[in-house]
């Protein structure tokens, strides 16, 4: 488990000096490496339908993603070069898009309200 930790606080500072770069690339890659060690350490944070949706995503234009958000309430984040391909084959498996932006003001409450 600590070891696992070690390694998640690591990819943390590469996703955060990709950003930093603009190695939008490396950024996508960077989640995906997250998502695993995520998924090590705690397998009951996924289910078969996230798992299938990450996998359509990685074949349909995504370069890499993970799992953000806890209890339940989370959602799939994608970085990916051809965002209409991935869009449609998303939307196809009934995902709804939730648009989003960095900011620099800390943890706030966000809604979907799109229907």
């Amino acid at each position: 488990m600590v070891e696992n930790l070690h390694k998640v606080k690591d990819v943390s500072y590469r996703i955060k000096d990709a950003l930093e770069k603009g190695d939008t690339i490396e950024f996508g890659k960077l989640l995906s490496e997250h998502w695993k060690l995520k998924k090590e350490r705690s397998p009951s944070s996924t289910t078969p339908q996230v798992d299938k949706l990450y996998s359509s995503a990685l074949e349909n234009g995504a370069i890499g993603g993970k799992l953000v958000g806890a209890g339940g309430g989370g959602f799939l984040m994608f970085y990916a070069e051809d965002a209409k391909k991935l869009r449609e084959k998303m939307s196809e498996a009934g995902a709804k898009e939730m648009k989003f932006g960095f900011d620099f003001e800390g943890s706030r409450v966000m809604l979907n309200t799109e229907s």
